[in-house]
């Protein structure tokens, strides 16, 4: 390898020395019944088990040990959409620095909570990660503070490296690291330390559609950032300079994942390996699902780089996927407006066992004739074969039934 990266293999070692002791080691498993499902051998690196559930506190300390006395007595000041936040706050209330913390509105509530639990004085402002990031440098001149980048600096990008060293410490045999972008941070780290432990070690880049950012940098394309992506975490509009040239030099490919991947990937993270994760931190695993062609037959490691996502928000990843797997549904029903005709319908529900969670029954916002109706039926099934079965024994007693359907 001629690149000489302008962060080095050494920089990560004095890195994982400096942090060592003050975050978690984690886990670096196999998981069997992924690797079924994607048909790839597929490892996964729990960094959402660190004490603010994200990777953001390896290099995140690793900036704040690298601070003057007087720095550290001025404080700092950070933009973040939540996990740099949480893992700055932690690590400068705990070596006694003060924090102020600029965050977009949309940021999860459970973001800004524990970023404020932490003891940081938190600021939202406006509504990306840019904004924020905008509002951040002018109040790090006008209160004289030091700026930690979330990703596009020396020492995070030499922090976020150590995951890569644990990952091949734990599973040498990894022949691909399949990893989230947003800004460039985690991937610049872990492809500088991956690619001088084992230099024929492939590493992949993942971007969700919605913030193509680093995917069309690499391309010299202009790319459209926009949207509420699941994966707010690397919602990122503009990669770091530092971090580009890195993963220019050093990462093999970035492909794109879409949402229904990315909630898919939440909801089997949850479901299979019972670890909770957020949308960037599920992206790896997206990324498996969307190009399985890409990954079958490699060993593939998967760092899960975040599991703070919103209880509420998770819970509705959680029933959209089981709708999407025919688990549950919602039928549109014609009716005629007569007596017994939902017990009718009722009957048959309970002919096929399925289970009636909510009905809606519709008379005059309709364009049907004023004696018909539509009732929308909310059911739960085993399975969509279950569901299948219920629709066709609908249909064989002469209703007319729609299925609604997800995006």
């Amino acid at each position: 390898m001629t690149y000489k990266p302008p962060v080095t293999f050494e920089h990560i070692q004095a890195a994982q020395k400096a942090i060592h002791g003050h975050v978690i080691r984690t886990p670096c498993m196999h998981a069997k019944t992924l690797s079924n499902i994607t048909g790839a051998d597929v490892w996964l690196k729990f960094e959402n088990l660190q004490f603010t559930a994200a990777f953001k506190e390896r290099g995140a300390l690793n900036k704040l040990l690298s601070l003057t006395d007087e720095e550290r007595t001025k404080g700092v000041i950070a933009a973040s959409a939540g996990n740099h936040s949480q893992g700055l706050s932690y690590h400068a209330a705990r070596l006694g620095i003060p924090t102020t913390i600029v965050m977009p509105k949309p940021t999860p509530i459970v973001k800004v909570t524990q970023t404020e639990g932490h003891g940081a004085n938190v600021v939202l402002h406006g509504e990306t990660f840019d904004d924020a990031f905008a509002h951040a440098r002018t109040l790090e001149k006008k209160r004289d503070l030091t700026f930690v980048h979330p990703f596009d600096d020396p020492y995070i990008v030499a922090g976020a490296g150590t995951v890569a060293v644990e990952m091949l410490e734990d599973a040498p045999d990894l022949d691909m690291l399949c990893v989230p972008i947003g800004g460039g941070g985690l991937i610049s780290g872990m492809a500088i330390a991956a690619k001088h432990l084992k230099p024929d070690i492939e590493i992949v880049g993942v971007q969700a559609a919605l913030y193509p950012s680093m995917y069309g940098k690499m391309r010299g394309e202009a790319v459209v950032c926009d949207g509420d992506s699941l994966a707010e975490g690397i919602s990122v509009k503009s990669p770091g300079e530092l971090n580009f040239q890195i993963v220019k030099e050093m990462v093999d490919e970035v492909v794109l994942v879409a949402e229904r991947e990315l909630e898919q990937s939440v909801s089997m993270l949850l479901g299979i390996e019972k670890t909770v994760v957020e949308g960037a931190g599920a992206a790896g695993l997206a990324a498996l699902l969307a190009h399985p062609q890409r990954f079958r037959g490699r060993k593939v490691g998967l760092p899960l780089c975040g599991g703070n996502i919103d209880t509420r928000l998770l819970a509705n990843v959680l029933l959209r996927d089981l709708a999407r797997s025919g688990r549950l549904a919602r039928l549109r029903i014609r009716l005629k407006d007569r007596p017994g005709q939902l017990f009718n319908v009722a009957r048959l529900f309970e002919e096929h066992q399925v289970n009636i969670l909510e009905v809606y029954h519709q008379r005059v916002f309709t364009s049907l004739p004023a004696k018909g109706l539509i009732t929308d039926i909310e059911c739960e099934t085993r399975d969509a074969a279950h569901l299948d079965r219920l629709v066709e024994g609908l249909r064989s007693h002469g209703y007319e039934v729609r299925m609604i359907e997800l995006a």
